[in-house]
């Protein structure tokens, strides 16, 4: 079975996709024997943002100028010679509203080829209230019908697939998580009863971004000052949105106790998950919020909101699922921040354990299974939903 898989970008700054859609599609080479076409673009001059291992994976990157970037002219040129030289049988586009997805959607058309579609997080109504004028003409001037053309939606939790089903798109959708590797912890800041460390870090790790509600927690915290901790920010800022969150820190007396560290790589987060006791992400929408992944896998216990899929953190007892409200985040920072180390550690350890659920084989297997239900070759997998 062959697949091309398509993205309109891989920068970090897009957020999970330029984590996540490289992983799966390592893992769909590497555990569930699909032969992937991996095609994105970027921009001319920066490096391209894969960060997962990929052998196997046919990669191409159209490499444009920063005005063809929202064109996506030589992207349809190129995803059309593939689409020509190779047989193929599916095709899997992550991501919506980009002149790429457009082009997908047409060669689907153009050559009788099954397209399903990816959403990532950008048909939740959060992200159609954003620009929602531009949006809604997109809809009518052409999304409704490449998304009218998709043979199948994947979410990545079952809130994505509501939203996908209140559009009034009838098409079967797969709900199928993220994944993640959970590997051995390699240096760890946990200090139990025999030792204090100094500061205690409760981190924000993700794009400074209106939608991540990073303003509500700094009010928040301003409100506890819990004493022996601190809060750090950290990823890469969105337009003016990073200076208003360091402006807000200044005007609310913070800067001793809150710190903005900025955007890093991608092999500096795991020293950041290990030494933070506790992470946050208070989010108004997420289509899965990847980082909460991450940092149970790193055995940090979770604050996060009903915005992000993670319902299920309270019974696991390794974090909270809150309201996003400046209120209920003092409420729980309050309690979770008065907890002892061993308490929040035990917290991590239970947050290891469930993170082993999203195990990467799991989620190819899930994935190559619907790719052969869709393709006439195998029985309806237990995650579509046909209605």
């Amino acid at each position: 079975m062959r697949v091309i898989h398509s993205v309109a970008g891989l920068d970090p700054v897009l957020g999970g996709p330029s984590h996540t859609v490289p992983a799966l599609a390592g893992s769909l080479v590497r555990d569930a024997e699909v032969s992937v076409v991996l095609l994105s673009q970027k921009r001319r001059g920066t490096s391209d943002a894969c960060y997962e291992p990929c052998a196997g994976v046919a990669r191409h990157v159209v490499d444009v100028a920063n005005w063809q970037l929202y064109t996506g002219l030589e992207f349809k040129k190129k995803y059309g010679e593939i689409v020509e030289e190779c047989r193929t049988d599916l095709l899997h586009d992550h991501g919506v509203w980009h002149p790429c997805n457009h082009h997908v959607a047409s060669m689907s058309r153009r050559f009788a080829i099954p397209l399903v579609i990816h959403p990532r997080g950008m048909l939740a109504p959060w992200a159609i209230n954003q620009r929602a004028f531009k949006k809604r003409l997109a809809l009518w001037l052409y999304q409704w019908r490449d998304l009218q053309t998709a043979a199948l939606f994947f979410a990545t939790a079952d809130q994505e697939a509501e939203g996908i089903r209140r559009l009034g798109l009838r098409q079967p959708i797969a709900i199928i998580p993220n994944g993640v590797v959970v590997s051995p912890l390699t240096q760890g800041a946990f200090v139990g009863k025999d030792g204090e460390k100094k500061w205690r870090t409760a981190l924000f790790l993700s794009r400074v971004h209106p939608q991540k509600g990073v303003l509500n927690l700094v009010d928040a915290w301003a409100r506890i000052r819990p004493a022996g901790w601190r809060l750090r920010i950290a990823g890469p800022g969105h337009g003016s949105y990073a200076q208003e969150v360091l402006r807000r820190v200044h005007d609310v007396a913070l800067a001793s106790s809150v710190e903005y560290i900025g955007e890093m790589l991608e092999r500096d987060k795991a020293a950041q998950y290990e030494s933070a006791d506790l992470f946050i992400l208070p989010s108004f929408s997420e289509n899965f919020g990847m980082v909460i992944l991450e940092a149970l896998s790193h055995g940090v216990p979770v604050i996060t909101t009903y915005g992000t899929p993670w319902r299920e953190l309270p019974a696991r007892g390794c974090g909270w699922w809150v309201d996003s409200s400046v209120d209920a985040l003092v409420e729980t920072l309050h309690h979770a921040t008065a907890l002892s180390p061993d308490v929040l550690h035990a917290m991590g350890q239970k947050g290891r354990g469930y993170a082993r659920e999203f195990d990467w084989r799991n989620i190819a297997a899930q994935t190559a299974a619907v790719y052969r239900w869709l393709l006439g070759q195998g029985p309806r997998p237990g995650c579509v939903l046909l209605d």
